[in-house]
């Protein structure tokens, strides 16, 4: 593990010889550092920090290495190093960079500044039972039971897929004319709870469309109540257009909420996919992958028919709400670079396009 790394230390530090005295121990530190982390990076093996206590990375393999880079950044690839002017050593062309905002999801899986609030889709494994994947999760018995429409009676297979809450909780599917307060009574649940856990400004920040998470409520008595489905209404096959410019590319089929995913350049223009009026356009400057519950920027359409168009991971925003648009017109821009402004749970340039209240015609 270690073979050529007292090699590479003598290597820098004659590089480095004349800029102690001007940068000072820092840069001894940060170029020590460095060459360990090169040495790492040539052994595919499970490797922990040398420090006491504490592992700063954790990865068998070298992509989930973490190196500093010259913007204040952390990137996972080793970066080339150089001086210049013979006094600032710098990267020279890193591949990758992520701000510090997002270091702690990173190296830790988790942001210390926020939790993770998103709902996931989970495949059923062999052995599993109902109870033992509520357990797995953290979560009662009765939550996976009402968001995938089940009974304790009812059987699962491997391969199923099933509808995971990040808490004990309902789902809700909001709808014309509800109100938060009304939700919240419905299920028992507590209106600063809904608004604290689904990040909304207040209690009428909810559109046609949004799929609240209420933390802790309970499922109506009424039988027939089923908040984890939605109407669908029948379509043309031709009454969406893609998202993207053709040819396109999907690059994630259908999953979690009737959605795939266009790989597309950031950058890219983003089309309304049919006619309709903006109902919702979500911003923030956070670069947390959990913004918006990893929705990251996102903006809705309501279109004629109640269907409503869901565009995730934008960049910028061209139209605001009360925007009447046609099918075909720009609407954003694609974002989805990790580490960007309201990027979200993404791992590149792309458009989660999502539709609520009919088939995805591009999930066939």
């Amino acid at each position: 593990m270690f073979k050529g790394f007292y090699k590479q230390i003598w290597h820098y530090s004659l590089k480095l010889t004349p800029l102690i005295k001007k940068q000072g121990l820092i840069i001894v530190i940060v170029s020590i550092l460095v060459c360990l982390g090169r040495m790492l990076i040539q052994d595919n093996s499970l490797h922990r920090s040398l420090t006491s206590g504490f592992s700063l990375v954790e990865a068998k393999t070298s992509e989930n290495q973490l190196f500093f880079t010259a913007n204040k950044g952390f990137s996972l690839e080793p970066p080339e190093l150089i001086l210049v002017q013979n006094s600032v050593l710098k990267a020279a062309a890193p591949l990758m960079v992520y701000t510090p905002q997002v270091l702690g999801s990173l190296v830790a899986g988790y942001e210390s500044t926020d939790t993770k609030k998103v709902i996931t889709e989970y495949l059923v494994e062999p052995g599993d039972t109902l109870q033992s994947i509520a357990s797995k999760f953290d979560i009662s018995l009765e939550t996976i039971l009402w968001a995938n429409n089940l009974n304790k009676n009812s059987l699962i297979k491997p391969g199923q897929k099933l509808i995971i809450l990040p808490v004990s909780g309902v789902l809700h599917y909001v709808k014309s004319g509800d109100t938060l307060t009304e939700i919240a009574q419905r299920y028992q649940g507590k209106i600063d709870e809904i608004i604290a856990f689904n990040q909304l400004a207040n209690e009428n920040d909810i559109y046609i469309g949004d799929i609240l998470i209420i933390p802790n409520g309970s499922m109506p008595q009424n039988n027939n109540y089923q908040p984890a489905s939605i109407a669908q209404i029948p379509l043309a096959n031709n009454y969406f257009i893609p998202p993207v410019s053709s040819p396109y590319h999907i690059t994630q089929g259908l999953h979690w909420y009737n959605a795939v995913d266009f790989g597309e350049k950031c950058g890219g223009p983003i089309f309304a996919a049919a006619a309709g009026e903006v109902i919702k356009v979500a911003l923030t400057n956070s670069t947390s992958r959990w913004a918006f519950s990893g929705a990251g920027n996102h903006i809705h359409i309501l279109h004629p028919n109640g269907v409503v168009t869901h565009y995730g991971h934008i960049a910028k925003s061209f139209v605001k709400v009360g925007d009447k648009v046609s099918q075909g017109d720009i609407i954003a821009l694609v974002g989805g670079q990790p580490g960007t402004a309201g990027a979200g749970l993404s791992t590149g340039c792309h458009v989660h396009f999502g539709v609520i209240g009919a088939v995805n015609p591009f999930g066939r």
